[in-house]
């Protein structure tokens, strides 16, 4: 198992997308990764389609310090996960840190708010494009894309080669 003893962290809220927090959560744990799901409060949390995803941790009671990597998965979670000055805070730390900051689709507007992004090479779902270039980023159509530590990844379909990079650097 190339990842016992990581600590990752993947973050979770309301109308994220199914496969961007499972495949990571399963394959990381495959691994032999500790993930732990973190949102902006401890509770349960709602897919798009109504999954149910159990927050282990709140926004206050995680810092950089304890993990490894943090994983941002898409859907419009986001959008509600960039409302918590203590998350935008914890990506930022991970970020400045030099731990794999890894998003994928939507996942980008964590990077935006936790000003990560500037003079850095991204990619993500189309839609957030813009947002993702006025925050200072270059934004390229690629299916990973790696920047130092910074992880990104457009859509479902790109998850294979996201884990594939997030594995690679957590190794």
């Amino acid at each position: 198992m190339k990842l016992t003893g990581k600590r990752v962290a993947i973050l979770v809220a309301d109308l994220y997308q199914e496969l961007e927090f499972w495949y990571p959560y399963l394959r990381l744990q495959e691994e032999g990764a500790e993930v732990v799901a973190v949102g902006p409060e401890k509770r349960e949390y709602r897919s798009r389609l109504g999954y149910p995803a159990q927050a282990d941790r709140g926004a206050s009671e995680v810092h950089a310090s304890g993990f490894d990597a943090v994983v941002i998965p898409g859907g419009y979670a986001p959008d509600y996960l960039r409302r918590s000055p203590a998350l935008v805070a914890f990506v930022r730390e991970m970020a400045q840190a030099g731990k794999p900051v890894a998003a994928i689709c939507h996942g980008g507007w964590m990077l935006c708010s936790a000003r990560v992004v500037k003079g850095r090479k991204v990619t993500s779902v189309a839609a957030i494009r813009d947002d993702l270039e006025n925050a200072g980023a270059t934004w390229v159509d690629q299916e990973v894309v790696v920047d130092g530590n910074l992880i990104t990844a457009r859509v479902p379909g790109d998850l294979p080669a996201f884990l594939r990079a997030l594995i690679s650097a957590l190794a």
